[in-house]
């Protein structure tokens, strides 16, 4: 449960903003600054927005061990609309990346963001593929590696908050601190990947002196 709140915790400034973005597109009040690129070309935002929300938030319950163990049918369903609205993600991300000129970061962030989206949704096809085949712990990691990517604008809230006071906003320290969120992200899903589970031993049996 705790993995699970922080997961959402991490969630939560980003969905939050993308859902004013969402607002603004109703026709409601203008809550974030102007974003001239996404205001031109709206069409990949709206599905980039909901479909990262759906996936942030569900994905932390699939975390939970138990809740696999014992809704093994409800593991499965969410598994589905996870490779799906995953690779919604992974998908306008990279449209956006194609095709919105002029993004901060420079030509460095560019290729970040190319090299992440491409990555996620490779990695959910290969985790899609490894269940198929019942290899149970090929489609964990992959499924955690994806994972790690699609939240990384969680991570970059704290990683923008604490970089860019230091260092400013120009392209290098942009495309720097938006990476660094990724790069921090991949290296604690590896670590989750690559641990080895804590068995317990059973309690030593007691021989019982009456017979």
């Amino acid at each position: 449960m705790k993995t699970i709140l922080a997961l959402v915790a991490l969630s939560l400034v980003p969905v939050i903003a993308g859902s004013l973005r969402l607002i603004e597109f109703a026709g409601g009040p203008r809550l974030l600054p102007d974003n001239p690129r996404v205001d031109a070309s709206p069409l990949p935002v709206v599905p980039h927005i909901v479909a990262a929300a759906v996936y942030a938030f569900l994905g932390a319950a699939q975390f939970s061990a138990r809740l696999r163990r014992r809704r093994i049918g409800w593991h499965r369903v969410a598994g589905r609309v996870l490779v799906g609205t995953g690779l919604v993600v992974a998908g306008t991300g990279l449209w956006m990346t194609l095709f919105y000129p002029g993004a901060p970061g420079g030509d460095l962030l560019w290729g970040i963001r190319l090299v992440v989206s491409s990555a996620m949704g490779a990695f959910l096809v290969l985790g899609f593929a490894a269940i198929r085949r019942r290899d149970f712990a090929a489609h964990r990691a992959w499924m955690i590696r994806a994972y790690a990517l699609a939240v990384g604008a969680g991570t970059q809230v704290l990683t923008q908050g604490i970089g860019e006071p230091l260092f400013g906003t120009g392209d290098l320290s942009t495309a720097l601190c938006v990476g660094a969120g990724w790069v921090v992200n991949a290296i604690v899903a590896e670590w989750l990947v690559r641990r080895r589970p804590v068995t317990r031993k059973a309690p030593a049996r007691v021989a019982d002196p009456v017979r």
